[in-house]
């Protein structure tokens, strides 16, 4: 059956057609962004949701898209989702951030023409019949310092065209090396040094823990006099209040703003100050900015929705086409390590250590460690994703760590998990082979060299005569195929291990007879999805 996707916000028929090319059913119904009622009584049909910002993607929402595995968000800011509730579902929220870089990159430098030549209240006065030229005093640009805080996607554009414009620039970004930054044609600085030298400052970070707030009335106090602010980034990046009282004062020659703490913003501090610019959060309002994020969002939901290929995820690694395609049985060789020993686990798990061994030690690590806690957390929740596993592990406080190293082996690359309790470490080992079938290769450090099957029966034992023999025996008679039968030993007489790829179930009452021979220190049925 094709996957389903509703589409809850006003998206173009571009993008719409793009769902239906690529044999995805799509309900185009732009009006239920605004009726959350209607949206939570057919919610639970859909694989995908297609929003902007008009849609509220809130927890209980999340909470009847029992069939939800995708949100994609038309757009950079995800405010309108709740990515914790999405993630524990386990569904991948996605964003564009690349289809509006460069229009929100015009905007802000238009917003910075705009309050350096106070063009709105010019307009206004003219419009209004009055010719009071000379009360509207500009500055030029050229020549002027601009200070970029966060000089990523849009920011790296804003330093490009105000470098065209003769502007200096200088940019506070802490990801920001100094190749790249003299590469980018800027001088990298720290924030303090920002605040006293910048004629003009422009964000454009998003609104996290160490964001926000930024521009608090500490850090106001220590911009150079006469400066002036453009936010065109988010709200809540810049104390409002303390900068209106700065405005007030003269410290700051002016602000032009697009974006707010509170949205939509209806009142706030900034308002009806003089040489103050606000616009209400344009800075993506372009017919092409808002045909690309469409035709983006589009791609992204059918690639992972028909391929499993994630791209621009804000809860799970991106993995791409291509990576999909080579990593897949990697991917699926991670979930079934942490399968196996998810099932032969019982006692809480304090740490899960994955080795990453040769090839695979280059690949997308992220996704090979989501899919392998994933696979040890179908346990105790066989709903978990490589979504939802990682937040999972971290609400119970499992500590995960991971080592690469070059090939040390046989193998061209392997990858060995290791979860640790209070009472033990078990481990176990695999590979994929050049078919593309994961394989298991070792086991609490016996080697071994086992295909993966839906249904598998693991034993333990002392290496003693009779273990074959007993195994075959009781699995013939009653009636259980065995596909495939892998034997391995630490030593001579020492531990050792069977695995059993076998056709169906074992039944409860083999597993008991197997028990009861008194043959075996273990012997546990284990299940795969292959």
């Amino acid at each position: 059956m094709a996957p389903k996707v509703l589409v809850s916000d006003k998206l173009s028929e571009t993008a719409v057609q793009i769902f239906r090319d690529r044999g995805i059913d799509v309900d185009f119904m732009p009006e239920l962004g605004k009726d959350k009622e209607k949206l939570l009584s057919i919610i639970d049909q859909y694989d995908g949701l297609a929003i902007r910002s008009a849609t509220k993607a809130t927890e209980k929402l999340i909470k009847a898209a029992t069939k939800l595995k995708v949100i994609g968000r038309a757009g950079i800011g995800t405010d309108n989702v709740d990515k914790d509730a999405a993630s524990k579902a386990g569904i991948i929220v996605m964003n564009t951030p690349f289809g509006n870089m460069i229009t929100t990159a015009e905007h802000a430098i238009a917003m910075m023409f705009s309050v350096a030549r106070q063009i709105p209240e010019a307009s206004a006065s003219t419009h209004a019949g009055k010719w009071e030229k000379s009360k509207f005093m500009g500055v030029e640009l050229t020549g002027k310092t601009l200070g970029v805080i966060g000089a990523g996607n849009i920011g790296g554009i804003v330093c490009d065209r105000a470098l065209g414009l003769k502007m200096k620039v200088m940019a506070y970004d802490p990801y920001l090396g100094e190749e790249k930054a003299e590469q980018m044609g800027v001088h990298k600085v720290e924030l303090d040094e920002l605040l006293a030298k910048a004629d003009f400052i422009t964000l454009h970070v998003p609104l996290t823990d160490q964001t926000a707030n930024i521009l608090s009335a500490e850090n106001i106090a220590k911009l150079k006099k006469g400066v002036r602010i453009v936010n065109c980034a988010r709200g809540g990046l810049v104390d409002e209040a303390a900068l209106a009282e700065a405005l007030k004062s003269g410290h700051v020659a002016g602000a032009a703003f697009d974006v707010f703490a509170v949205e939509p913003a209806t009142n706030s501090p900034l308002f009806n100050l003089p040489n103050v610019v606000v616009t209400p959060h344009l800075g993506a309002a372009t017919t092409e900015a808002q045909e690309n994020v469409a035709l983006q969002v589009a791609e992204q939901m059918s690639d992972y929705l028909l391929t499993g290929a994630v791209t621009n995820a804000l809860n799970m690694p991106s993995v791409t086409a291509e990576e999909a395609k080579f990593m897949g049985p990697w991917i699926k060789l991670s979930g079934h390590l942490g399968n196996f020993i998810g099932q032969m686990t019982d006692e809480p798990i304090k740490a899960i250590n994955i080795l990453f061994d040769g090839v695979v030690s280059e690949m997308n690590l992220k996704a090979l460690t989501a899919a392998a806690i994933a696979g040890i957390m179908k346990k105790a929740n066989p709903d978990t994703n490589m979504v939802s596993a990682p937040v999972i592990a971290k609400e119970r406080g499992i500590q995960i760590s991971t080592t690469k190293q070059d090939q040390s082996g046989s193998f061209d690359g392997y990858i060995k998990v290791t979860v640790v309790t209070d009472k033990r470490e078990r481990s176990i080992a695999g590979t994929v082979f050049s078919d593309g079938k994961p394989r298991f290769i070792q086991i609490k450090g016996i080697n071994i060299d086992a295909e993966v099957g839906a249904h598998m029966l693991y034993t333990t034992n002392e290496d003693v005569p009779g273990i074959i023999g007993t195994l075959g025996m009781t699995m013939g008679e009653n009636n259980v195929n065995i596909a495939n039968f892998t034997l391995g030993r630490s030593a001579a007489k020492g531990e050792a291990i069977a695995l059993l790829y076998v056709d169906d179930v074992v039944p409860a009452p083999i597993i008991k007879k197997l028990k009861a021979t008194g043959l075996f220190t273990q012997v546990k049925p284990l299940t795969f999805e292959v």
